[in-house]
């Protein structure tokens, strides 16, 4: 059976969560705003959950309907195949949202999404009480200008959450955004990498990843595994598949913070990644930064003086850490801040700027290309 599935992203990295999975080799790969619509077999949405980096979830595509009132709503949902996937035991709890539309209240659109299932299935099982006591269907809508899209998550936990960090620091940068950042620098794990604020580890843990070619999804589970129509062997098939196709190598991989508590955290990230011999941590001041070698990428997300630091300590901390990156023309730096002064402050323009959202603070991405001494 062919699925239509949906991979909603953080905004701004629609583009390459649609690359990932166009070298997935996965079908009719489409780019929305905060989504990526892709055609599948079975078998693929265990790839995809397993070997999606910027992605958030993937979700089964159920269905749309129009909805312009809440009886258009029920109808619509009813009208839909839910007895393909959910079992007579299964449970499906209903979550979502609506944005821009007539039915503004997402608790009274959630009781007649479920309602309608459950009339749905009322008919096809010929039931009248379902216990839920089985495997999780985690239904979800999102109802758009007057839309409603509904799906079911097979991913569970989100796919940012790659079972690496179970303890972050203060102001955590989301998985899925660091692998966008070591993305957009074209990191190939030839160069050498840095990041001097490194703060839990997670962006030089994503480099990592990427060097070694490793597949975010290893080291957990999805909620798809306990799906009654779901195979082992898709998902054995699909974790040997991304282990075949892991290199080995000397990286040359940096990370480093001026708090100790922050490393000795990114250094266990690191050892729970199994990446800690491929990453080098250490108590550093990035105000401070040098490199005695020639080239390499800078990646890093320096605090943005809105929670961790005070506005203008932050602003001394970029005049600083500006001061030192300039020592360092032949190196390419991909700084992320919500800062609106940050350029000002760091004390150069960008080449380009890229704008992206780490959870729901907008930022921008500030390169700055390698340059000739």
């Amino acid at each position: 059976m062919e699925f239509e599935m949906c991979v909603p992203c953080l905004f701004g990295l629609e583009g390459l969560a649609a690359d990932e999975l166009r070298r997935l080799d996965m079908g009719n790969v489409r780019a929305e705003n905060g989504r990526v619509f892709f055609n599948g077999e079975r078998a693929d949405i265990a790839r995809a959950n397993i070997n999606l980096r910027t992605g958030e979830r993937v979700l089964i595509c159920i269905g749309k309907t129009d909805a312009l009132s809440f009886d258009m709503l029920f109808e619509g949902v009813k009208a839909m195949p839910w007895e393909r996937y959910i079992p007579i035991d299964g449970e499906f709890p209903v979550k979502g949202s609506t944005i821009g539309s007539v039915l503004h209240s997402t608790p009274d659109c959630q009781k007649i999404v479920k309602k309608a299932i459950v009339e749905r299935l009322k008919l096809k099982y010929k039931t009248d009480w379902f216990k839920e006591s089985g495997a999780k269907y985690q239904v979800q809508f999102s109802i758009m200008r007057d839309v409603a899209y509904l799906y079911i998550d097979t991913s569970g936990v989100g796919l940012h959450k790659r079972g690496y960090r179970t303890v972050g620091n203060a102001a955590p940068l989301r998985e899925t955004l660091a692998a966008a950042m070591v993305k957009i620098a074209r990191y190939r794990g030839r160069e050498q990498v840095c990041d001097p604020f490194c703060g839990s580890g997670t962006i030089p843990i994503e480099a990592a990843m990427a060097a070694v070619n490793r597949a975010p999804g290893l080291m957990r589970s999805f909620a798809a595994q306990k799906f009654v129509w779901s195979k082992s062997g898709d998902w054995n098939d699909a974790r040997s598949e991304a282990k075949d196709r892991e290199y080995s190598g000397n990286y040359d991989i940096w990370g480093g913070d001026i708090d100790p508590e922050c490393i000795e955290i990114a250094s266990a990230n690191a050892k729970r990644a199994g990446l800690d011999g491929v990453i080098r941590f250490e108590v550093a001041d990035a105000r401070s930064f040098s490199r005695e070698d020639s080239g390499g990428f800078i990646i890093s997300n320096p605090p943005y003086g809105e929670r961790v630091m005070e506005r203008a300590d932050a602003e001394k901390l970029y005049r600083q850490f500006g001061a030192a990156a300039r020592k360092l023309p032949d190196w390419g730096l991909y700084l992320l801040s919500s800062h609106t002064e940050f350029e000002r402050n760091f004390g150069r323009t960008a080449d380009k700027k890229r704008k992206l959202y780490n959870g729901m603070i907008k930022c921008d991405l500030f390169m700055y290309l390698k340059r000739d001494k």
